[in-house]
């Protein structure tokens, strides 16, 4: 490893995060990475541009030894399901330079949120630790998979930043989830097995499993969560609460109050295999996930991060 301490470095930005403010951020990162050239042993740098381009960058980032990612939790989710389909001896470290409306993946890590020059004196005098990864049906989490209204929820947000809306973060959470949850109606009949166990039928309306404590902007959803635990936390209602009470309990999972309800179960698991009656709605870090069955388990230790000290 080399003795700065960052090594060589790869940089990858997103300059359409944050309504187009990550074109500046990568400016930013790139003097920054000039500048100060004691933190690195050499760097590249490269910007998106289209969905998905992120995941074959990082998928090449062998021979570094720090991948950093600017941007929202999408170009995060890409980053990671490109770094996971390396052997784990040649994955770098990764750090994150959060730019974006949820930011959640950055409230786990702690990281300066919108501040790239924060952030970017977090990663410098930073440590790396291991961290779990999530997987569904072959594709990686960083941070959340949801079924039913909350990914219903999630996926409204993507598709309304993606409209350009003026809203972000809690308030467009929020916006998005009056409107989803004074529509909700039944649960979303499923069959679900944990860690072995005998199968349960199930009508969740909220079916969340994270890696870390939040979505949604800082929803604190499983707010023990610890991303170095080797355990998904699971977080799903099992008796269909009146609309009064279900409007309730989505306010109270602001600050995680939610899960003290009657009506809230939590886990922590390892697997999961779920059978949905229909295709419910299902998000992966706030990306739409298509299918009736699931195959949901986690891999602990599987990437090592960069956390501020």
């Amino acid at each position: 490893m080399a003795d700065s301490p960052l090594g060589r470095t790869l940089l990858i930005a997103n300059p359409a995060a944050h309504s187009g403010k990550g074109a500046a951020g990568a400016e930013f990162a790139h003097r920054f990475l000039g500048t100060y050239s004691s933190a690195t042993d050499g760097y590249d740098v490269r910007l998106t541009s289209r969905p998905g381009e992120a995941t074959s960058m990082a998928a090449r980032a062998t021979g570094y030894d720090t991948l950093i990612v600017l941007g929202g939790d999408g170009v995060i989710h890409e980053v990671v399901c490109g770094l996971m389909s390396l052997p784990h001896e040649r994955r770098p470290r990764l750090a994150v330079l959060p730019l974006g409306s949820g930011n959640d993946y950055a409230r786990t890590l702690g990281m300066a949120r919108n501040d790239i020059e924060g952030a970017f004196a977090q990663i410098v005098r930073g440590t790396a630790r291991p961290v779990d990864v999530g997987r569904v049906n072959g594709t990686y989490f960083a941070e959340t998979l949801s079924f039913g209204l909350d990914a219903a929820i999630a996926i409204d947000t993507t598709a309304r930043r993606a409209a350009d809306t003026s809203q972000e973060g809690e308030a467009l959470f929020v916006t998005s989830g009056l409107k989803i949850l004074s529509q909700a109606k039944e649960g979303f009949a499923c069959t679900a097995r944990f860690d072995g166990g005998e199968p349960r039928s199930l009508s969740p309306h909220v079916f969340a499993f994270q890696i870390g404590p939040s979505y949604g902007g800082g929803f604190l959803i499983c707010p023990d969560a610890d991303p170095s635990d080797g355990l998904l936390d699971v977080c799903l209602n099992v008796r269909k609460p009146a609309l009064p009470r279900l409007l309730a309990l989505f306010g109270l999972a602001k600050s995680g109050r939610h899960v003290r309800s009657s009506v809230i179960e939590t886990l922590r698991i390892r697997h999961a295999e779920l059978e949905f009656d229909e295709a419910p709605p299902c998000q992966v870090d706030g990306e739409k996930l298509e299918g009736k069955h699931f195959s949901i388990d986690l891999i602990p230790s599987a990437l090592n991060v960069i956390f501020p000290d």
